[in-house]
C-alpha cells in the first residue's frame, strides 16, 4: 500500500466528507430510489429511477475512494520553529518577475485545493518551496517557464495557530 502524507485539518475534511455521505448521502439516495420506484411499475424504462441508480453507483465510488484514501494516509504535523517550509504550513511568497504576492498552504497531495489556495508538496510548486527559508528563492519549472519566488514568510495556517 503506497501511503500518502496528509495534514491533520485534511485528514479531518476528508473523514468529514466521508461520514457526510455515509449518513446523509445514502439516505437521500435511498429516498430518491423508493419515490422514482413507486412511479411507474416498469423500472428499465423509469429514467428518474435509473438516474437515481447512477447517483447511487457514483455515492458508493466516493465513498470507497475516500475510505482507501484514509486507510493509505499518514498524518504529518508541521515542523514548527524550524524556520523551514514543511508540510502543513503558510508560506508568503513574492513572484519576482510581476511582484505579485501569494500566499499558499503546503499539504499533501490529497488534499489539494488551488481554489482554497491548498498547494500539494508533489506540484512543481511545492517542491520548489519545501524546505527553504525566509530570503530564499524558489525556481519553478513550470508549463508557462521558469517561476521564480521569493519566500518571505513561513507560519501556521491560520486555523491551527
Amino acid at each position: 500500500m503506497n501511503e500518502s502524507l496528509i495534514t491533520k485539518d485534511g485528514f479531518a475534511r476528508l473523514n468529514d466528507e466521508l461520514e457526510q455521505l455515509k449518513s446523509d448521502g445514502r439516505r437521500l439516495v435511498a429516498e430518491r430510489l423508493r419515490q422514482a420506484a413507486s412511479n411507474e411499475a416498469n423500472l428499465a424504462e423509469n429514467t428518474e429511477y435509473l438516474h437515481a441508480r447512477e447517483e447511487q453507483a457514483q455515492l458508493e465510488r466516493r465513498i470507497s475512494v475516500l475510505e482507501h484514501r484514509l486507510r493509505s494516509s499518514r498524518v504529518v504535523e508541521p515542523c514548527l520553529g524550524n524556520g523551514r517550509v514543511d508540510l502543513g504550513e503558510r508560506v508568503r511568497v513574492r513572484d519576482l518577475s510581476s511582484g505579485r504576492p501569494l500566499e499558499v498552504e503546503l499539504v499533501g497531495p490529497l488534499e489539494a485545493d488551488l481554489a482554497a489556495g491548498r498547494v500539494s508538496v508533489a506540484s512543481p510548486l511545492g517542491q520548489a518551496l519545501v524546505g527553504l527559508r525566509d530570503g530564499e528563492v524558489a525556481d519553478v519549472d513550470a508549463p508557462r517557464g521558469r517561476l521564480r519566488y521569493e519566500v518571505l514568510a513561513v507560519e501556521l495556517p491560520a486555523r491551527a495557530a
